[in-house]
């Protein structure tokens, strides 16, 4: 069977999404200001997609089709993560607080925690006093 024409308009304005939103638009590039600081902008991306078509009926001797697709997508920096001196923090540029951003915002605390439990346990070293 035949592909259908609005699977071609469907295919096309899909591709063209994933062409604009990628991981590098979620988590972006990091910024360096100085040599030990980095800045990591997070945005949300919110995107929108619809087609639809129609079949000429058997009037005609054609196939006949007529149809249409169109996609919208939104970027919107919601945060910074800021690694300075051995510490990450995060910058919120989002006044409405969900429990997603409650979690997001906590990450950073919760990753300094865990590797300072991590250093804490590590056993000494032992030495052979052998003399």
């Amino acid at each position: 069977m035949a592909e259908h024409p609005i699977q071609g308009m469907m295919g096309v304005t899909i591709d063209k999404i994933r062409e604009m939103v990628d991981t590098s638009t979620i988590i972006g590039d990091p910024i360096h200001p100085d040599e030990k600081t980095t800045i990591i902008p997070v945005s949300k991306v919110t995107f929108g997609f619809a087609s639809g078509g129609s079949d000429v009926g058997p009037q005609s001797s054609k196939q006949m089709f007529g149809g249409g697709s169109g996609a919208g997508v939104s970027v919107t920096p919601v945060a910074f993560l800021v690694i300075a001196d051995g510490n990450v923090r995060t910058v919120q540029l989002i006044d409405k607080v969900t429990a997603v951003d409650n979690v997001v915002a906590s990450l950073p605390e919760l990753v300094d925690k865990v590797t300072a439990l991590i250093k804490k346990e590590k056993p000494a070293p032992v030495q052979d006093n052998k003399e």
